[in-house]
């Protein structure tokens, strides 16, 4: 949330530095929440969780479909933002690929019920999907791109078409104790080097 007061001098933004604060450590609490006990979590959990009270929950999210959202916006800005960092600080650009789609599969299979949430009629999740696209597909073309410059991976692999296989990898994974989704998707990313 921005914070939008009018008002002057240096305490301005200090207010909105702890707002963000604040906000983050709502989005942070409420993202534990969600991987422990899926979205419908209880918003005294969270708030407990985030050391607030309940009405500042609602005061920063009026809606459970708000926080859900902002929930998913904040760990998909964070998967996006950490794909050039790792690229950065990997040894090698397939490494940072191999990292980054390890981050991307906790974000799929941290989300217990958001796939439900987000087939629901409310118009808050609408412009999820494609946000998530715009925002992740770009990230691991970069990746992808970098490591087949490299020659460490063939060149023809599609950003989309992998993003969506290691989704269908992570579809199921906590149905079934034996199903190991991480292993699947480390066999798919290990099979994109070069011979």
């Amino acid at each position: 949330m921005v914070d939008t007061g009018g008002g002057s001098g240096s305490s301005a933004p200090r207010k909105r530095a702890d707002a963000r604060r604040n906000e983050q450590t709502l989005l942070d609490a409420a993202a534990a929440a969600f991987v422990s006990s899926g979205v419908d979590a209880p918003v005294r959990d969270i708030a407990a969780k985030a050391g607030v009270g309940v009405g500042t929950i609602y005061r920063h999210f009026p809606t459970r479909a708000d926080l859900i959202v902002a929930v998913y916006r904040h760990q998909v800005e964070a998967c996006a933002e950490a794909g050039p960092t790792l690229l950065a600080n990997s040894s090698t650009p397939h490494a940072a690929l191999a990292r980054w789609i390890n981050l991307f599969v906790d974000f799929l299979v941290t989300k217990h019920g958001l796939a439900e949430a987000l087939r629901s009629d409310d118009a808050a999740f609408e412009t999820l999907h494609a946000y998530f696209l715009d925002r992740l597909v770009p990230v691991c073309a970069q990746l992808l791109d970098a490591a087949a410059e490299a020659g460490e991976i063939r060149p023809d692999t599609d950003a989309y078409e992998l993003l969506r296989a290691v989704g269908n990898l992570c579809i199921g994974a906590d149905n079934d104790p034996r199903y190991d989704a991480r292993r699947m998707v480390e066999l798919v990313i290990t099979g994109l080097r070069r011979q």
